[in-house]
């Protein structure tokens, strides 16, 4: 079977799921309301999964699969395979138990905003109330010390009207103590009442987390996969192997497991899977209608690592060789404390999981252990262009800094897939969003306004042809695919640079790299004052 991780679909894959795209349209055309609603909540952003499987007799079958879950009818649709594991049976343990959760979350809300905001509010106007009294008091006494202190001043010499000006000061004193003792003793009442408010919350909420966990351990120890063997096995017990321990929320709701799972329960041998997306990105991805996506590895590499035991399936591509050049970089410039270099598409900045050749190493390799040589900052693998190295500490660091503070000016070209003109889209301007990574599907990125990292970019475009347009790009920051999201993201221009294949279309014409260089760069080094300015010939 192929690897669900690195794939291109094979034609029978596709051609179930254009089948199922077919289907999908005629369902929107429905009398049923329940058809209708189940094809608009696919439009809002689903991922779409077909398995080929054969069984007994060679005979090969198609599965669909939707991940996660849709609507009313949760897992079950007609025409997809049935989940994993169905734990929202209405009167099942997972659906009574959550039930319980969702009371005491009511039961949480309703004390934090009757009850405990009361005691507050009563707390709060007699501390009020007293620390007023306090305040006033002290303000006595203030204008009582300032007449003491103009007294003297004036030269008395009264030692009578100097020890009872004494009697005075101590007498305010004792009276503010005495005063702050009766204000704690009033306040006390109010104090402990609160107090034990917020124990009976701390106590509601440490209820409430406890048997949300034991319902989550719950559910990983009974949804339990099968692997081509026959073997099952938990989701605690895959992912108890793992860095995460856990397994996060929604391990084993994607297609893939789905559809092995379905296949094994008939006995049938799967042959070939792929995975699409149907309909709007969500979240801040970067995903293209109809286009097929690798398996996530955050929540379905431990899952299907399991269930793919006792399969054949075909090996990945190792991905630093995927889109490898077999040229090797230029140095177009050196001097005492760096050099530049014209890194070519495909080769790894630095050293990467696999074992192709990055150009730190190619650098370190060819100056030796003599001299210290790093590389001052990123391009993608699969990006081209000007790339800067340093020879020693002092130097990488200024680099570094020149780079954090902006005055470094890049600029890139890119072809990307469209037209913009027949978009709509303006010449020029700029792109400002937020980026993260994808932490379940690494390496890609997304737009996150919440949590992401600043990444502004400048654009202009000069030309269009045959169904291309050409874009200068001057980021302003430097964020991990930062070109490429603000490129493919529909909150950004909506079309991928050509060639890319993590956000871009998967392509038959022969385009095999990212049609991404890093043309300039320019720069003024502090240590000889000197304004350096670089340029690359576009390769593509």
């Amino acid at each position: 079977m192929n690897n669900p991780f690195d794939y291109t679909p094979d034609i029978e894959c596709d051609k179930a799921f254009r089948n199922l795209i077919a289907t999908l349209d005629s369902l929107k055309e429905s009398a049923r309301p329940d058809d209708v609603n189940f094809c608009s909540e696919l439009e809002a952003g689903k991922m779409l999964g077909v398995l080929i499987a054969a069984d007994a007799d060679g005979i090969h079958h198609t599965l669909y699969a939707f991940s996660g879950q849709l609507g009313n009818g949760g897992f079950h649709h007609e025409g997809f395979v049935d989940p994993v594991f169905d734990y929202l049976e209405p009167d099942g343990y997972f659906k009574t138990k959550e039930a319980g959760i969702s009371r005491q979350n009511i039961e949480i809300a309703r004390f934090e905003e009757g009850n405990l905001a009361g005691i507050k509010r009563d707390y709060k106007r007699i501390k009020e109330k007293l620390d007023s009294e306090i305040a006033e008091y002290k303000e006595k006494c203030r204008l009582s010390k300032l007449e003491r202190t103009a007294r003297r001043e004036s030269g008395i010499t009264d030692e009578a009207e100097k020890a009872a000006m004494i009697r005075q000061s101590q007498f305010e004193k004792a009276e503010l103590n005495r005063l702050k003792k009766r204000v704690a003793s009033d306040l006390e009442p109010y104090t402990v009442r609160l107090n034990k408010a917020r124990h009976h919350l701390d106590c509601l909420k440490e209820k409430r987390r406890s048997d949300s966990e034991a319902l989550q351990r719950w559910l990983f120890t009974n949804f339990k996969l099968l692997n081509a063997r026959g073997e099952s096995r938990s989701l605690s017990e895959i992912f108890a192997a793992t860095s995460l321990k856990t397994p996060p929320s929604g391990a084993g709701e994607c297609c893939a497991p789905k559809l092995l799972q379905a296949a094994y329960l008939q006995g049938w041998r799967p042959v070939a899977i792929a995975e699409y997306w149907y309909g709007k990105p969500k979240g801040g991805e970067v995903r293209l209608q109809g286009e097929h996506y690798p398996a996530c590895r955050g929540k379905c590499f431990p899952v299907l690592s399991w269930m793919l035991q006792g399969l054949t399936v075909e090996p990945p591509l190792d991905s630093s060789l995927r889109s490898i050049s077999t040229a090797e970089p230029e140095i177009i410039y050196e001097n005492q404390w760096f050099c530049v270099v014209d890194k070519p598409g495909g080769m790894l900045s630095v050293p990467g999981k696999g074992s192709a050749v990055s150009v730190q190493q190619w650098l370190e390799n060819k100056y030796g252990a003599d001299r210290i040589v790093k590389v001052a900052h990123r391009l993608d693998q699969d990006t081209s262009g000007l790339l800067i190295a340093t020879f020693g500490q002092m130097p990488f660091k200024v680099m570094q800094s020149l780079f954090a503070t902006r005055k470094v000016k890049k600029t890139y070209v890119a072809d990307l897939e469209g037209d913009y003109e027949s978009r709509g889209i303006a010449r020029q301007g700029h792109i400002d969003l937020p980026l993260s990574p994808d932490w379940l599907d690494r390496p890609r990125q997304r737009v996150d306004f919440d949590n992401g990292k600043p990444a502004l970019t400048y654009y202009e475009f000069t030309g269009h042809n045959a169904g291309r347009s050409r874009v200068i790009f001057s980021p302003l920051t430097g964020r991990t695919h930062q070109l490429r999201v603000h490129s493919a993201s529909e909150m950004g221009l909506g079309i991928p640079i050509a060639g890319d294949r993590l956000y871009g279309k998967n392509r038959t014409d022969g385009t095999r790299r990212l049609h991404l260089h890093a043309m300039k760069i320019e720069f003024t080094f502090p240590t000889d004052g000197q304004h350096y300015h670089f340029e690359s010939p576009l390769p593509f």
